[in-house]
């Protein structure tokens, strides 16, 4: 398939929003990134749509566009009659001289090709005496059945869009000229692309409106109006039954629009359960005025905008014989094998699936179910991790083993005080019997609030401050923590009990050593100081007989 949507690798966030509105999942995801899968690919542009992030985006066609001009041949717009309701007020006269400022040579509308189509389906109802018959003007409903419903493929009417049978008709009317199309839809690229030699270049409104802004050239608020124009119905859900006779003996008409409504009818007429009518297929809700790449998409505004400008007749146009119309739609295959049961029940396994009642079918993959996401991962387009409750669980069984396994004591209160999760360890400090006991309690209940106050007035986080939990009879060495973004105040307890008993009794121990050691000082005092008493006595002693002696010696 030509690449007419891609992805912006790096803007993908991950966020899944694409898989789940893709109608036939056609987005696969690896290494984080999300990948559109052609062969799968309808390019109904629902992810071009609702992505985001703007990661997905359609090939430019401009440029390819300016090099048909600098051809020299005449380039001829065929203007999908969608334009009115895109661009509020501008008729086919006001875009052509716009266009001619831009330098095409001239701008035609699609409706002319719609004429012809919808007269093709009149014949075919009552000259074909087929079954039922789904219209293949929109590109998306062709691919959605050649890759996806194949067994319909014999119910779709093998002749050309409005956009082939106009562009067609130009180059039969003028055999030189290069057709570009312009619409609200990027299938219509692809389509142009699969058809060589119909359709040279395929521009989206916001292409043209990209290159009006960019040349300076402004577009007059001018609505014309011509009574022959029934056919501008046809971008509107149940505008190509609008415009024809419906008077087809036996046959009953239908509109349908958006992706789902459309598969499930294909599933009944591939059943059987649907015969002799005649339905209509849009891909998108509303038809093309809900296409991918209508700028300003307002469903009732831009329907009164068409069925304002449409008018009561057909274009009086030439009607080509049927051949010339005849249009193939091949069978396209998709490469991705069904996986076998025993492939997919191990990858449901593995997402923690052990059971249907574990099957959530959330859809925040972006699968209806669990089922629909194992066989993706078998297929190679999803991973396992895509799955949030198993994601949600995964992360919380580690979470908790971390929380309730830690030797520290932990609780988290919220801006009231209140409690929101306490582990195990805490409880234990505080002689908590069960969580419920305190979830959602006041934490004056168990703890004093003093310091949570503080911390969330002050904003100042307390670190490695030591308590003495008087109520429980420990010691604890705590750290309190306030959590901006969540808005959650987070307290750390450390158990730290039997280190201060430990440090205490070496204390105790200190001070009674230094007691005994001061009164072992004391005494070895007061025996010295008795010693040099006595020693004291006994040197005056002696020297009173030594004094006498000599005395009695001198006087001899």
């Amino acid at each position: 398939m030509p690449d007419s949507l891609r992805l912006k690798k790096s803007n993908c966030k991950n966020c899944y929003k694409c898989i789940r509105h893709c109608p036939v999942k056609a987005i696969r995801f690896s290494g984080s990134q999300a990948h559109i899968i052609n062969d799968e690919c309808i390019l109904c542009g629902e992810c071009f749509v609702v992505c985001p992030q703007n990661a997905k985006e359609i090939v430019d066609g401009i440029e390819k566009a300016k090099v048909l001009m600098q051809t020299g041949a005449p380039v001829i717009v065929s203007m999908a009659p969608s334009f009115v309701a895109n661009y509020p007020g501008v008729g086919i006269n006001a875009m052509r001289r716009a266009l001619k400022q831009l330098g095409f040579f001239d701008v035609e509308e699609t409706a002319l090709g719609a004429t012809m189509v919808k007269t093709e389906y009149e014949r075919m109802l009552k000259e074909d005496k087929r079954d039922v018959i789904i219209s293949s003007c929109c590109h998306s409903i062709n691919l959605l059945i050649q890759k996806h419903f194949p067994a319909a493929l014999e119910f779709l009417a093998d002749i050309d869009s409005p956009m082939l049978a106009h562009c067609k008709d130009i180059k039969r009317r003028v055999p030189e000229a290069k057709t570009v199309f312009i619409g609200p839809c990027v299938a219509k690229k692809d389509e142009a692309e699969r058809y060589e030699n119909i359709v040279d270049c395929v521009l989206t409104f916001e292409e043209l409106t990209r290159w009006l802004d960019t040349a300076g050239v402004k577009l007059e608020q001018e609505l014309d109006s011509e009574e022959c124009s029934r056919a501008r119905f046809f971008p509107t859900t149940g505008g190509i039954l609008k415009t024809m006779a419906l008077d087809a003996p036996g046959y009953a008409y239908l509109a349908l629009d958006g992706a789902e409504n459309c598969m499930k009818a294909l599933r009944d007429i591939i059943d059987g359960k649907l015969h002799k009518c005649f339905i209509e297929m849009s891909i998108c809700p509303g038809s093309c005025i809900g296409g991918p790449v209508m700028e300003n998409r307002a469903p009732v505004r831009d329907y009164v905008a068409v069925s304002n400008y449409a008018g009561e007749r057909d274009f009086e146009v030439k009607q080509p014989e049927p051949r010339s119309m005849k249009k193939s739609f091949p069978y396209l295959e998709m490469q991705s094998p069904a996986p076998t049961e025993a492939e997919i029940n191990t990858v449901l396994r593995q997402m923690g699936k052990f059971k249907p009642s574990q099957e959530l079918n959330c859809g925040s993959c972006g699968y209806n179910t669990c089922r629909e996401k194992a066989i993706a991962v078998c297929q190679g387009k999803a991973e396992i991790s895509m799955c949030l409750p198993f994601l949600k669980d995964k992360a919380e069984s580690f979470s908790d083993a971390i929380v309730n396994n830690t030797p520290n004591g932990l609780i988290v209160l919220n801006e009231d005080l209140e409690v929101q999760q306490i582990n195990n360890m805490a409880r234990k400090i505080m002689n908590i019997r069960s969580a419920s006991d305190v979830l959602g309690e006041p934490v004056v209940r168990i703890l004093d609030p003093t310091v949570f106050l503080n911390v969330l007035n002050t904003k100042r986080d307390v670190h490695d401050q030591r308590v003495y939990l008087a109520e429980y009879k420990c010691y604890v060495e705590q750290t309190v923590v306030y959590d901006r973004d969540l808005h959650i105040l987070i307290g750390v307890m450390r158990d730290i009990t039997d280190e201060q008993l430990e440090r205490e009794k070496k204390e105790d121990i200190s001070r009674q050593t230094v007691e005994v050691a001061d009164k072992v000082v004391d005494k070895q005092m007061r025996i010295v100081q008795e010693i040099a008493s006595l020693l004291g006595e006994t040197a005056a002693e002696t020297k009173i007989a030594l004094t006498k002696l000599k005395e009695s010696i001198t006087d001899e």
